[in-house]
């Protein structure tokens, strides 16, 4: 477990730039990657490829949907698709090259640490297509994405982190709730910005005094990396041994790590799942669950491979909000009938609040 006291300021003043110049640029995602079956002939030779991060494709989480993405555009296009795992860092470059080298015509990393790894790789051959999630892939820091040929599909998750922080609030009777993240980066810090403000709104709102333990804004608990490991198991050990009674993980699989720190407490403490909805892609967490922080991964992956199977690949970055639907909290699905009967309005109320600027939920995306 780390304590992090720094964040990567540059690359934050730097994405915010880039966003504002941005603002209202990539459509929504329009539909389920259920599919309609309607998406047609791709392009003579499209090939469309994935590597992942070093969670794996079967963490559960946005590795996952990624790929559930690029598998229901490739059978939708008649297409065959290749993906390659990483097990570490030091596999980025090597599995992109692999990529290259098997003429793939659109490369998708997924996850933020790909970054520097894609940005070299697109640099170097121009005729290929990139999609980057999580990340706008701006390694120079001059507020644009480095080359053209990515396309960053990248979401502001403090919209919906917010709604959780608040119903997590809501829902604790210890008055108190905790956060740790894998590391602080801006996409992880992201969740627990947001998570942190909606606590915080609720206070203000209720005249309470809920305590946010493990994020104070700038500094936090990290385990290091994103591995459901022992780091992890610390990390939320270290938070439930201070009485909390939401718990927050973020960053892929980790929450497992957290799910069985729970599970040993013998206390009841509810999990909040991110990216996917975690109580359908994780049965075995999903008593545990209050509700999930959701990206729209699989559905912009979906949309942006079907575009650029068809020809029409666009490099404008997609950015998911609450208006748009490419952020958003899962339901409570067992939790329904123990929070508040109240709470689910309120957090309509609050969701118009952000989308229509009445609420304010900072972020290095918003800022």
């Amino acid at each position: 477990m780390t304590i992090s006291t720094t964040k990567k300021l540059a690359g934050i003043t730097a994405a915010a730039g880039l966003i504002i110049a941005l603002a209202g640029c990539g459509s929504a995602p329009e539909t389920s990657p259920t599919g309609s079956g309607e998406a047609g002939s791709a392009v003579d030779g499209f090939k469309p490829c994935m590597v992942s991060d070093e969670g794996g494709f079967d963490d559960k989480s946005f590795n996952q949907l990624g790929f559930e993405g690029l598998e229901k555009a490739a059978k939708e296009l008649n297409v065959d698709f290749v993906k390659v795992q990483s097990d570490s860092e030091s596999d980025y470059a090597p599995n992109l090259q692999s990529l290259v080298d098997q003429n793939c015509t659109l490369i998708i990393s997924v996850g933020f640490a790909l970054a520097a790894a894609t940005g070299e790789s697109a640099a170097a051959n121009p005729d290929i297509e990139y999609l980057s999630i999580d990340d706008i892939v701006d390694q120079d820091f001059d507020g644009e994405t480095d080359e053209p040929n990515i396309k960053p599909i990248i979401f502001d998750t403090a919209q919906a982190a917010f709604l959780a922080g608040y119903a997590s609030a809501s829902y604790s009777t210890a008055k108190k709730v905790g956060t740790f993240g894998g590391q602080n980066f801006p996409t992880v810090s992201i969740f627990m910005d947001g998570f942190k403000q909606g606590v915080d709104y609720w206070n203000s709102e209720k005249s309470d005094n809920v305590e946010v333990i493990g994020w104070d804004g700038t500094d936090g608990v990290f385990t290091g990396g994103f591995a459901a490991n022992q780091d992890a198991i610390n990390a939320a050990q270290g938070i439930v041994d201070q009485g909390v009674d939401v718990l927050l993980p973020v960053g892929g699989p980790i929450y497992q790590s957290a799910a069985s720190v729970i599970r040993d407490s013998g206390r009841d403490i509810a999990l909040i799942g991110v990216d996917a909805d975690v109580f359908e892609t994780d049965p075995s967490v999903a008593d545990l669950l209050l509700t999930s922080i959701r990206k729209l991964i699989d559905v912009g992956v979906y949309d942006a491979v079907v575009a650029a199977g068809k020809g029409d690949f666009d490099a404008t970055p997609f950015i998911g909000t609450l208006e748009n639907e490419g952020v958003g909290l899962a339901p409570f699905h067992d939790f329904e009938d123990k929070v508040s009967p109240d709470l689910q309005s309120e957090l309509d109320t609050i969701k118009a609040g952000i989308i229509d600027g009445s609420i304010t939920v900072k972020s290095y995306l918003a800022e």
